[in-house]
């Protein structure tokens, strides 16, 4: 297993777990749709590399490599 931050531009990948301390970030990505068991595709990454931007579905987020590093995911093909 990796993380999200890990995942190269391009690849799609399915969360396995959160490991986010503080219930309130915890919150917030659950609010943004971001879960076990939920598919995503790494679209691109900022110049500097940070933050990344997801697609989830229909819809698109960036997310801070800080919250990446906490999200982990399986590659699928």
């Amino acid at each position: 297993m990796s993380t999200l931050a890990q995942i190269n531009v391009g690849r799609r990948c399915r969360v396995v777990t959160t490991e986010i301390a503080s219930p309130e970030a915890q919150a917030h990505l659950e609010a943004m749709g971001i879960f076990p068991g939920v598919e995503m595709k790494v679209l691109r990454e900022a110049p500097l590399g940070d933050p990344i931007q997801v697609r989830i579905g229909v819809s698109l987020m960036s997310i801070r490599k800080q919250e990446a590093a906490c999200i982990g995911v399986e590659s699928v093909l």
